[in-house]
């Protein structure tokens, strides 16, 4: 098959959850002797088309400096990318397009190529925000609302990568029975890496926006540092949020012992980070799934969370492999410290949790529906 996937970021060049799900999927199809291209902005120096891991990566237009504008999701890029996708898909030919949901304009443009040139095409489902455009753009939010109501009507092939949001499709009336795949993880690369020798205690991995609140895991860390003097934080990610939580540390007496970092070059790097600490903290209130959740529970880490109805996290937890706070300081703080007394009994429920994750189970499962879809 030859397999386009359609989303404008692309891995490396941008570290998030997504665009290594992406990634890790077309390698592995690549292995497997598909034709694999991604279709995204362009991050690099030279031609608009390199080859990298057996993948063709395509860059239709210049990549804007930021994917975010004032803490928001940049519609201006959205519609750029969207614009110039419309020519490159009808100039190239391929079996099968998956087009990521968000940020839902790129959609529209794979729907028109799609009618002309009668490709099947598929929709990625990572999250479903339904009424949380009020509380994020306001009144306007409702635009927001309708156009990923739309999204639905585009095509009858719909994918979610969690059962959470698999529901919250069928919830919100946007289409039912949506086939999901979870996100893989290989275990075996994760075990032969090395941890970081430098160590931590508490450990956090993401895009430092407003929905991840790294900025109360801070607060809740003050707490815990009084009761235990050596205790140490570790915060690996970038994003709008960056300087907020930059105050938040500044403001503290125990700033020495929290690091912020931002993303590592290697993904194999960002492991050994995880593995170097006893306990990961993701009190996220939005995760369509929660890729570096997975890969803490394979490095054999605890992990807290907070409860929240679009946080998928919490499908993945139970008591042997974590723990789920209220979005608090005191709970999220109370949390932290039952994982730091508990975390070397937890290790082996930790790792064999993540084992039921391998790509080796769900790119087969994959591959077949592509295949379906074309025939």
């Amino acid at each position: 098959m030859k397999i386009a996937f359609v989303y404008d970021a692309i891995f490396p060049y941008v570290k998030g959850g997504g665009e290594k799900r992406i990634h890790e999927i077309a390698v592995r199809l690549a292995a497997r002797g598909h034709d694999v291209h991604l279709v995204g902005m362009k991050y690099w120096d030279g031609p608009d088309m390199v080859s990298r891991d057996g993948i063709s990566l395509h860059g239709i237009c210049p990549a804007a400096e930021s994917l975010y504008v004032r803490g928001r999701r940049s519609i201006r890029q959205a519609l750029r990318f969207s614009l110039f996708l419309v020519p490159f898909l009808i100039k190239e030919r391929f079996d099968i397009i998956e087009c990521q949901q968000f940020p839902y304009f790129p959609c529209f443009s794979v729907k028109l190529s799609s009618a002309m040139k009668k490709t099947p095409f598929v929709i990625a489902w990572y999250e479903v925000w339904g009424n949380y455009w009020y509380d994020y753009l306001g009144w306007p939010g409702v635009l927001g609302k309708c156009t990923e109501r739309l999204l639905g009507f585009l095509t009858r092939n719909h994918i979610a990568i969690s059962e959470r949001t698999a529901r919250s499709l069928d919830r919100e009336g946007i289409f039912h029975g949506v086939t999901v795949f979870p996100v893989g993880i290989s275990t075996e690369q994760v075990i032969s890496i090395p941890a970081a020798p430098e160590q931590r205690d508490i450990i956090f991995v993401g895009r430092l926006i407003r929905e991840k609140h790294a900025d109360l895991l801070v607060s809740a860390f003050i707490i815990l540092a009084e009761e235990y003097p050596e205790l140490t934080l570790f915060i690996l990610g970038d994003g709008p949020e960056k300087e907020a939580v930059c105050n938040r540390i500044r403001a503290c007496s125990c700033r020495d012992r929290i690091t912020l970092r931002p993303f590592l070059e290697s993904h194999d790097q960002v492991i050994a980070r995880i593995k170097s600490a006893h306990v990961l903290v993701l009190p996220s209130t939005r995760e369509g799934f929660g890729i570096v959740a997975l890969e803490a529970l394979a490095c054999g880490l605890p992990v807290v969370t907070v409860n929240h109805p679009d946080n998928a996290i919490c499908d993945m937890i139970t008591p042997e492999t974590g723990f789920i706070a209220d979005l608090s300081e005191d709970d999220l703080a109370g949390k932290i410290r039952l994982a730091l007394d508990r975390y070397p009994a937890m290790k082996d429920a930790c790792m064999a949790s993540a084992a039921r994750y391998s790509w080796d189970q769900i790119i087969p499962r994959l591959e077949e529906y592509y295949q379906a879809r074309i025939r």
